[in-house]
Formats: C-alpha cells, structure tokens, sequence
C-alpha cells in the first residue's frame, strides 16, 4: 500500500496514532479542555455527533428535505460512515488499550453467532 492509503495491518497503528494525538491535546488545547473521566465521556458522544452527520448526509443524497434538495452524494455517506469506524475504533483504544484483542475477541463471537463460524 501507499502512504495514502496505510495497509490494513497498519489500522490499529493508525489508530493508535489518532487516540495519542487526541489524548495529548486533551489537557494542554483551548479548543478541546477535557481530559479523564469528562474526556471519556465526550470522546463517546462524538460517536453520536458522527451518527448523526451520517443521517444528514443520506437525507441529503436522497433529496429527503424538500427545502434542501439534494445537497450530499452517496460518495458523501461513504466517507461519514468511515467517520463513524474510526470515531469508534478511537473511543475503544480510548477505554482500553487493548483495543485490538477486545475488538477481535468481539468480532469473532459476532461472526460465530451470526454465520456460524469457528474462525
């Protein structure tokens, strides 16, 4: 892979790399002043502000506001739903930082339960 786009063995580096960059800003940034238990709370409801600019974006790539018209794209929706896995990929590593066996751990019980897979 290229710089642009890191290999996905590289996701929880870059992960890492996010949650690093957020947590040395948490105490020491005007703009972002929370840190400890207040910025783990915050860092949980950005999954929600991301959430939502995702409905924002599908109502608007379908021309559901009649005032708006169409004002997303699909390619739009793509890119806030990829706001959402690393929004939530960074508020687990903010949790734990074994972010990567617990997302694992939980993903295979995910895949066993829904397709009925051992591995």
């Amino acid at each position: 892979m290229t710089a642009d786009h890191p290999a996905p063995e590289d996701l929880w580096d870059t992960v890492d790399a996010l949650w690093t960059w957020l947590d040395a800003d948490a105490d020491g940034d005007a703009a972002r002043p929370a840190g400890g238990g207040e910025g783990l709370l915050l860092r949980m409801l950005k999954l929600s502000e991301e959430v939502g600019e995702v409905a924002q974006a599908v109502i608007g790539a379908t021309g559901q506001n009649p005032r708006k018209g169409v004002t997303h794209t699909w390619e739009d929706v793509e890119g806030e739903l990829c706001d959402v896995v690393i929004t939530a990929l960074v508020a687990l590593r903010t949790l734990t930082p074994d972010a990567r066996e617990v997302f694992l751990r939980h993903l295979t019980r995910v895949r066993q339960r829904s397709l009925g897979t051992a591995s």
